[in-house]
């Protein structure tokens, strides 16, 4: 870049014919340099106008990157591919909170607090057995989650960075406990407790699943798959429930009501939900035979849609979905073939050839195969969003700390366009009733 070259971008305001030079900075600019464009000295300014926040930066974060054109995920880093194959969970949370892999001693000790962490409060157990035993495993399970505020009120004080610390493995402690236990409650069976002697996604399946025997031994092959599950949900930079997370966090208040709030985004059908509907949507195609009507379908807009292709961020294969696809086929070595496997394998290679969705760029993405290996371990439908808060929790408490520590940040106010009447006078009751009389 020449001496002469300025990171800048110049604006010409075609209303006024005034020109405003606004500062560029990691290619973006402030909102509220858009402030200064105005007509009048009544002008508010300009604004700008961006529903669901399709080209909006709300912050600067150290945490997750993502290149949607070139598929490339990375937590503070290290590529997504690497940390499947190679971390476990418990290391990928720590690396998210702290920012770098640790070290043996360091992840032995984070280890100990979590596991210390996960038996959760005896009235805790009558909360969750206050509910219907219909109720939704994640109606029960965010509710639950938010009732934690009233149990540690030190929470409160997030200013503290060694008490951000407690709640943090706390959380991660305590989310697989309330999910299982409120996944036992829902089936009428008695709540499992934490086994000390199990990794956290086996202890997690012990809680879940243990019947009658004394000690619940994970299969292997299960446990791991699990973990690379969690591995890929722990963070996905900015998305509903992450910004849901930040935006209550920035009112300050404690954690627990703050994650309650991000896992009530996740409950979503267009967050969370999204593996339930590919579920859905292959079991109504029903055969291999049945895929090109399907897609005739939805190219035609017959009000089909292709569940599990596409990606707000993604352009290109999702990352996660290529390492799912490979968990997959491990998972079914030891459950037995899932029939709808078949067409989904089906179905992704007649839309990747297809010149309508490869135009589109709609590739598989994290939901299409998540959903079959989940059902494939015995977990029902029901408890898939529940699947999903729980490993999102590191992500979600260290874009939150990230949030209230960054000075620049304030509590979040966004703007409007407002549209609607001008100032009306108050019409007293007696007049309103005999203007409707005259006009009827």
């Amino acid at each position: 870049m020449s001496e002469n070259t300025r990171e800048t971008l110049t604006i010409t305001d075609n209303r006024t014919g005034k020109s405003y030079e606004v500062p560029v900075e990691n290619g973006s600019i402030k909102a509220t340099d858009l402030r200064r464009i105005k007509t009048g000295p009544d002008d508010f300014g300009l604004m700008a106008y961006d529903p669901g926040f399709m080209n909006t930066a709300a912050c600067k974060s150290r945490i997750t990157f993502i290149d949607g054109d070139q598929g490339i995920l990375r937590y503070r880093g290290y590529p997504i591919e690497q940390l499947a194959e190679k971390s476990s969970f418990l290391e990928v949370a720590y690396l998210l909170y702290f920012g770098e892999l640790p070290l043996r001693s360091q992840i032995d000790e984070f280890a100990r607090q979590v596991l210390s962490h996960t038996i959760i409060h005896e009235q805790t157990k009558k909360f969750i057995d206050g509910f219907r035993h219909d109720s939704h495993p994640m109606g029960a399970f965010l509710s639950t989650v938010a009732a934690l505020s009233t149990f540690y009120g030190e929470g409160k004080h997030i200013f503290d960075a060694n008490n951000r610390l407690v709640q943090f493995e706390r959380m991660v402690a305590k989310m697989p406990t309330i999910a299982a236990f409120c996944y036992r409650h829902s089936i009428g069976m008695p709540f499992a407790y934490p086994d000390g002697d199990l990794s956290y996604t086996g202890n997690f399946l012990n809680m879940m699943f243990k019947a009658t025997e004394l000690k619940y031994k994970p299969n292997p092959v299960l446990e791991k798959a699990l973990d690379v599950l969690f591995i890929l949900h722990a963070d996905h930079e900015q998305n509903c429930s992450t910004t849901t997370m930040r935006g209550i966090g920035s009112s300050h208040c404690d954690p627990f009501t703050a994650i309650s709030g991000a896992a009530a985004a996740l409950y979503g059908p267009l967050h969370g939900g999204a593996n339930e509907a590919v579920l859905k949507m292959l079991v109504e195609i029903g055969s291999k035979d049945a895929i090109p009507e399907f897609i005739r379908g939805v190219k035609a807009g017959e009000g089909k849609r292709l569940m599990g292709f596409g990606h707000r961020v993604y352009k290109n294969y999702d990352p996660r979905a290529k390492i799912i696809k490979e968990v997959a086929f491990q998972v079914f070595e030891v459950t037995g073939r899932n029939p709808l496997l078949d067409i989904a394998l089906d179905l992704e290679r007649i839309a990747l050839e297809d010149d309508y969705f490869v135009a589109r760029k709609l590739y598989p993405n994290v939901d299409f195969y998540s959903g079959l290996i989940y059902q494939a371990m015995g977990f029902p439908t029901e408890m898939f969003p529940v699947l999903f808060a729980i490993p999102r929790t590191p992500g979600w408490l260290s874009q939150w700390e990230e949030q209230i520590l960054d000075p620049e940040q304030r509590i979040v106010r966004p703007r409007q366009i407002y549209l609607g009447a001008g100032k009306r006078d108050y019409v007293p009751m007696a007049l309103r009733e005999s203007a409707v009389t005259q006009t009827a």
